[in-house]
């Protein structure tokens, strides 16, 4: 399942990102990449330490926190602080799958079931750059505009194609789902959409609303982990 979600940050907090951005001190991106990963990725990034990485961070997670799209997409239970990076010309990262388990910096562990991009730079400022992504209906290219984010499944095979002008700039991050089986989440998605499309035409407790939360709601309690 792949979900955009538009204007996740507004431009204002866009513009708050980009700014901090362009004071902090940027890295080797395969500091953070697996055994794997390293091999095939030629990036930047923010430490995750840094002052800049947490104040971002937060304002990444209280957005998130607002938004009923990714609540209802992710069904999250822990998400990983986000990170953030940077592809200047000639910088890719070839085909690849995320680790299943990310360590929290500051102690504990977290299943990557749903990746996530975040874009912080116009489309127009940068040429290549595209996040490619391996799904069941074929190769997706996502290049969206700044504030805009896509969620998709770790299990992805995917890849940012290399950049040949400008600068690409985005956050990134992994939730560990509530309900770990894509299809599943994809099926309660479709189904809690449903709902608020059908409550917006009938009273809340009209049986057809009824029956379809009920249902809804015993699926997500047959599926969730905690």
């Amino acid at each position: 399942m792949l979900i955009r979600i538009p204007q996740l940050l507004s431009p204002a907090e866009v513009a708050q990102c980009r700014q901090v951005l362009e004071a902090a001190a940027w890295v080797d991106g395969r500091t953070t990449a697996g055994e794997q990963s390293a091999k095939a990725k030629f990036n930047l990034q923010v430490p995750e330490n840094s002052r800049e990485a947490r104040e971002l961070g937060e304002l990444v997670l209280r957005a998130l926190g607002r938004n009923p799209t990714f609540t209802s997409a992710a069904l999250p239970l822990r998400v990983y602080p986000p990170m953030f990076n940077r592809y200047d010309a000639g910088m890719t990262f070839r085909a690849h799958v995320d680790n299943t388990i990310r360590y929290v910096p500051g102690g504990g562990r977290l299943r990557a079931d749903v990746s996530s991009t975040l874009f912080l730079t116009p489309p127009e400022d940068y040429d290549g750059g595209e996040l490619v992504i391996e799904d069941t209906y074929g190769t997706q290219q996502v290049k969206l505009a700044p504030g805009d984010m896509v969620l998709y499944p770790a299990t992805s095979l995917h890849s940012v194609n290399p950049v040949t002008r400008g600068s690409r700039w985005a956050s990134f991050f992994w939730t560990q789902s509530m309900v770990k089986d894509d299809g599943r989440r994809s099926l309660l998605y479709g189904l809690d959409n449903g709902i608020r499309q059908t409550r917006a035409d009938l009273p809340d407790d009209h049986p057809g609303v009824l029956a379809l939360t009920a249902s809804y709601h015993n699926l997500l309690r047959q599926w969730v982990e905690m």
